[in-house]
């Protein structure tokens, strides 16, 4: 206990008599965690946001009609769909929707476009709703070839002939990137979290350096006397979490103001459900950050100012 007093107390020594050394530490830390919460709570913000629109996304049934085929789909043509797509394990549920409720709907989203149509221009269909919003192609490829009495299948799979030619449209090309887009992002999130610990490390790494070449001598002198490495390495391991602590703690202040200042001016989708992770969530990773790098940093650096 005396000897874990006497570091401890070494260690505070240390910080107040080297006060340069420590405002830059305590300051690298603050800029690092800064950094951390903002990636950590725009990217889960911006994953729940991918996933938001990978929920809405569905694979369309559209059955023909006397205007687009020839002739009107059969009952026992609609049910052999029907029983196919729930067979299918990607898929969740599976909607019906006539033509009468497609034209209220068409109504209600495009008055302008449905005012105007000679008719009903709209088809039967089936609303096939997906496990997970990345299926949709595994659905479409397993109704290949289109069953008797389909008009067309919305979204095709990529690169199909019929992704482009279908009515003019390429119907698929909004889901396609939003699943993209949603991949391609935790991969961004990922390597952006890796590279700012490892260039915050590095930062406290070298501002840590400072400290221990400033203090070698006394290092060398404890090292002849008989003092252990632990020993040695005890007070500034206590340094690296103390700078660690008040820079992510600081960190965790300005992450706070810029939550209640400018987050609610910034992001305005909070009743679509989409959201960040909670802020607990984040002070605990900052938190965490800056005691780790304070630690690695320190730990790693005075390694070798031991062997003496």
């Amino acid at each position: 206990m005396n000897r874990l007093k006497l570091i401890a107390a070494e260690a505070v020594r240390s910080l107040g008599a080297n006060f340069s050394t420590t405002f830059a530490a305590v300051t690298t830390v603050l800029i690092g965690m800064f950094m951390l919460g903002l990636v950590v709570g725009l990217g889960s913000w911006a994953l729940s946001l991918s996933d938001h629109y990978k929920k809405q996304l569905l694979v369309k049934v559209y059955f023909c009609t006397r205007l687009s085929c020839g002739h009107d789909a059969k009952t026992s043509d609609k049910d052999a769909v029907h029983n196919k797509l729930i067979d299918l394990p990607q898929v969740k549920s599976v909607r019906y929707i006539s033509r009468q409720e497609a034209l209220r709907i068409g109504e209600t989203r495009y008055p302008s476009l449905v005012a105007h149509a000679p008719g009903n221009p709209f088809p039967d269909s089936y609303d096939v709703i997906p496990k997970s919003g990345d299926q949709i192609d595994a659905i479409t490829s397993q109704l290949r070839p289109v069953p008797p009495g389909v008009q067309r299948i919305c979204p095709p799979p990529v690169g199909t002939k019929e992704a482009k030619t279908i009515t003019g449209q390429k119907c698929g090309g909004i889901a396609h990137r939003v699943i993209t887009v949603a991949n391609y992002l935790w991969i961004v999130v990922l390597i952006a979290f890796i590279v700012l610990l490892v260039s915050s490390t590095l930062l406290i790494a070298n501002t840590i350096r400072l400290s221990i070449f400033a203090r070698r001598r006394e290092i060398e002198v404890m090292k002849l006397v008989g003092a252990t490495n632990w020993f040695v390495r005890g007070p500034f391991m206590i340094e690296g979490l103390l700078a660690g602590l008040a820079g992510a703690v600081a960190a965790i202040v300005l992450l706070l103001l810029g939550r209640t200042l400018f987050l609610g001016h910034v992001i305005h989708l909070h009743e679509t459900g989409v959201h960040a992770w909670p802020f607990g969530v984040h002070v605990l990773i900052v938190l965490g950050g800056g005691l780790l790098l304070g630690a690695a940093g320190s730990g790693l650096t005075i390694r070798r100012f031991l062997k003496v």
